[in-house]
């Protein structure tokens, strides 16, 4: 039950990165985070929907082109934190990006985010 519960969350969270439009990002982070959720990515720390927002903005305007965030594997919940990855990848065969995310969730929503983030080299393995 607590896994569907993440996964569902977790799902939307990633929605926002391939929201059609970046007016539709706010909202679709609404309903998967917290107000004050912490976000620990690659730049630090920081906190509230506004600063996941500028990480999301940020990322869907990549310079080599709109890309495509998508969770490749199942949301494994051990306890009070889930986590799952993912992969970004670019449409003319840019950078691509892939990591591990781990999440922590109170009333249902995120209220952490913890990004663990590496690039990608041509064969698609990780790197190291």
């Amino acid at each position: 039950m607590q896994e569907e519960i993440a996964r569902s969350a977790i799902d939307t969270f990633i929605s926002a990165f391939n929201a059609s439009s970046d007016a539709y990002v706010t909202g679709l982070l609404a309903q998967a985070l917290t107000s004050d959720v912490v976000f620990w990515g690659p730049l630090g720390r920081s906190e509230g929907i506004e600063s996941v927002e500028r990480f999301v903005t940020d990322l869907r305007r990549h310079p080599a082109g709109t890309g495509t965030m998508v969770r490749c594997s199942a949301v494994d919940m051990p306890g009070e934190w889930a986590r799952y990855q993912w992969v970004f990848t670019t449409p003319d065969g840019g950078p691509r990006l892939a990591g591990t995310d781990v999440v922590h969730l109170r009333r249902n929503l995120i209220d952490q985010v913890i990004v663990f983030a590496g690039e990608i080299d041509a064969s698609g393995a990780p790197e190291h």
